[in-house]
């Protein structure tokens, strides 16, 4: 049997109580009814489906097992091992047209799946809640990098006591945390050609320990070494408490009171054009909540925060017939009333 999760202690195994048996197939069937149930039992138009479970090893992408949207619907049928948890309720919420947000850091969205609701038009986004540490270091490095200063490396290191912090501690699980938080700096880095030659990036190392005293009152430590003008260097050390559940909450909130609402926008170039069209299945616009953004193929991954906080508000401002706004205000900086 192919394990995504770290077994948990017997006190943690007894709590679940809502097992789903079956082949893999049988498991995503369960779901799908699970969701048309829910909706038909409490009269809502919308479910959206939002992933929170632990984090789960990453699987492999190979060729005829979940490369395509066919592959990966006959592995399901043939009860594929390497077919994880999460992408089993993906596939259900994607063939039920429920949006799904992966909460967690593991690869839900194989290629196939990505596939499979492109194909059917249902909402995607992920992957991982981006609640202190990863969007307090999007900041620095972003503030860093604007201001000329190149960091050479960033050392981060958490140790929490909930269930997560259990569940990372294997080499596995751990892997998909690491990636998701290693990532959040690479297109700052890549936007100034100056500060970094093409493939140069800082050295990024990524340490979570488990300690159970400390609960979920996440601690986090990140020192940043930077070079400066003339050779010298610059050190910024920061220590952050984080109440790992208090933090993720109102994300959880925002991620699926956003979702809901590009479900509602539809968009056309121009008012000489009578054909509308929805957003793009990925949604991307949802980056400045999660860690590793989900974006559709070929479009540039942007993970500065005030980037992508200013996408979601400019979207929001052209739903209301709004011009986007902008910071460069060039009526306030012409010798002249030309502009008044």
């Amino acid at each position: 049997m192919t394990v995504f999760n770290v077994q948990n202690e017997n006190k943690e195994t007894d709590r679940a109580d809502n097992l789903i048996s079956g082949n893999k197939w049988n498991q995503v069937e369960t779901v799908r009814k699970d969701i048309r149930d829910m909706k038909a039992d409490n009269n809502v138009d919308e479910v959206i489906v939002l992933w929170t479970a632990n984090t789960e090893r990453f699987c492999t992408v190979e060729r005829g097992l979940n490369d395509t949207a066919d592959n990966l619907l006959a592995s399901i049928k043939s009860d594929a091992e390497e077919i994880s948890p999460s992408t089993l309720f993906a596939v259900a919420s994607i063939l039920e047209g429920a949006t799904f947000i992966n909460g967690s850091p593991q690869n839900t969205f194989v290629p196939g799946c990505v596939e499979l609701a492109e194909f059917h038009g249902v909402f995607i986004a992920g992957d991982d809640f981006k609640t202190g540490q990863t969007k307090l270091k999007s900041v620095m490095v972003d503030f860093l990098v604007s201001a000329g200063i190149k960091p050479l490396s960033i050392v981060s290191y958490n140790h929490l006591g909930n269930n997560d912090g259990r569940n990372l501690s294997a080499p596995d699980q751990f892997k998909s945390k690491e990636i998701s938080k290693s990532n959040v700096v690479d297109d700052m880095v890549e936007s100034n050609h100056i500060l970094f030659k093409k493939g140069e990036k800082p050295d990024h190392c990524v340490v979570i320990k488990y300690i159970p005293s400390t609960g979920d009152s996440k601690r986090a430590m990140d020192e940043y070494s930077s070079e400066l003008m003339l050779g010298g260097t610059n050190t910024i050390f920061i220590e952050n408490i984080c109440e790992d559940s208090l933090l993720a909450a109102p994300i959880m909130l925002d991620l699926i009171i956003l979702a809901e609402l590009c479900k509602r926008i539809q968009i056309r170039p121009n008012d000489n054009c009578s054909e509308f069209s929805s957003m793009h299945p990925v949604l991307s616009v949802l980056s400045y909540l999660l860690k590793a953004p989900l974006v559709p193929a070929g479009t540039p991954v942007v993970n500065a925060l005030f980037k992508q906080r200013s996408c979601i508000e400019n979207i929001m401002r052209a739903c209301l017939s709004l011009p986007p706004e902008h910071y460069m205000l060039l009526e306030n900086k012409v010798h002249s009333n030309i502009f008044r």
